[in-house]
């Protein structure tokens, strides 16, 4: 298979686990880096071993050695670079949200669907094999029908007033903080699991601190400075919030997101309730998904290859009771993009623009659903 040349932009958390799970593909090469600055730039590259560190978006767009560019740069950047990618003829994996509004996302939905290249968005949990696992099991049909569908996203990294990063600056971030971050991914897990779109919603949200205080010096993202010096500032996006939803098809549900939820620290967990079972999935605990029963005990299916469906089991790279996780998750997705990329037939299952746009417009609703206290459809 021909080796495909990747570039990414951006230096932060993100680029960091993009690059990782890249370099365990095996057709693909990252070759380039492209940071705030030029000297950032180069001192990721030289760190990271590699070859080409560009001081501008603009001169790794110019590169023609380079095929695909991960866009792992903050929130309001999003738009602009993805963009410029797009625009380039290079093919396009960026990391969520698409961009800081619907007005954006359309843009964006509408230039790939009149681009050749392949274009993605970094809903990363729909690759865990136990979530591939339920989705398999309900579309088999022995399930019946889908009553009710329960969970939510809970972390705790911003549970004290002294916790701080970027992503509290809706400038940088946009208007909307835990649902826009996690909350999205929630909804897209679910929508993708069920195969149905969510189609109203009906929200409250709540900001805990409405002032915190942030270090004079900036922070990376999931690190806390205690002995900094601060400063009181304004926050206006929601540290919490609980969301009631309607599917397509007549489904209802109920999640709840929060990063103030002492002692989790990355718990996305949903349940889905149908005629014959319950089916319950938790990323902490991701290699197990519990079966609920009424007349017969329940059950718990453990990730092993030779015990889930097709598709499941393709996703499942080691034998049962070894245990794999967020960075594998991550890697299935990469895979999955660049198969698609290698082979235009193969079947994906990563989140096309169009997803990340339809995921931008929920935000909005359950924005406008909470300020003016009432049901908000998307269609």
């Amino acid at each position: 298979m021909e080796m495909i040349k990747v570039a990414i932009a951006g230096t932060g958390f993100s680029a960091l686990a993009h690059m990782e799970a890249l370099r365990r593909i095996p057709f693909v090469e990252v070759r380039g880096i492209c940071a705030s600055s030029p000297d950032k730039s180069k001192q990721f590259a030289a760190k990271m071993n590699i070859p080409t560190a560009y001081d501008t978006v603009e001169d790794l767009l110019q590169d023609p050695n380079i095929q695909a560019v991960h866009n792992c740069t903050p929130n309001s950047l999003h738009f602009d670079i993805n963009r410029k990618v797009l625009l380039s003829g290079k093919h396009l994996l960026s990391e969520k949200p698409l961009a800081i509004d619907s007005r954006e996302s359309a843009e964006l939905a509408e230039l790939a669907k009149q681009s050749d290249v392949i274009s993605g968005v970094c809903f990363n949990y729909r690759h865990y094999p136990m979530v591939s696992q339920i989705k398999e099991m309900l579309r088999e049909g022995k399930q019946g029908r889908i009553n009710l569908v329960y969970g939510g996203y809970l972390q705790d990294w911003l549970l004290y007033e002294t916790d701080y990063s970027w992503r509290l600056d809706p400038e940088k971030n946009g208007p909307s903080r835990a649902m826009a971050d996690i909350g999205s991914h929630w909804c897209d897990t679910v929508q993708y699991v069920l195969g149905k779109k969510i189609v109203s919603v009906f929200a409250d949200l709540k900001t805990v601190h409405p002032v915190r205080k942030k270090p004079k010096m900036q922070t990376a993202t999931f690190i806390s400075n205690e002995d900094a010096e601060r400063e009181n500032v304004p926050v206006t996006t929601e540290d919490y919030g609980s969301v009631l939803i309607h599917f397509q098809d007549g489904a209802q549900g109920v999640f709840t997101v929060s990063q103030v939820a002492a002692g989790r620290k990355n718990r996305l967990h949903f349940e889905i309730a149908t005629d014959q079972s319950s089916l319950a999935w938790d990323q902490e605990q991701p290699n197990r998904l519990w079966i609920g029963k009424r007349g017969e005990a329940n059950g718990e299916l453990s990730k092993d290859p030779d015990l889930l469906l097709p598709e499941s089991a393709s996703l499942a790279h080691y034998p049962g009771g070894h245990q794999e996780g967020w960075p594998d998750g991550l890697k299935n997705l990469f895979y999955d993009f660049y198969m698609k990329i290698s082979n235009r037939s193969y079947s994906s299952t990563f989140a096309t623009l169009d997803d990340g746009h339809r995921i931008m417009m929920l935000v909005e609703a359950i924005l406008t659903s909470n300020k003016e206290k009432r049901w908000v459809s998307l269609d």
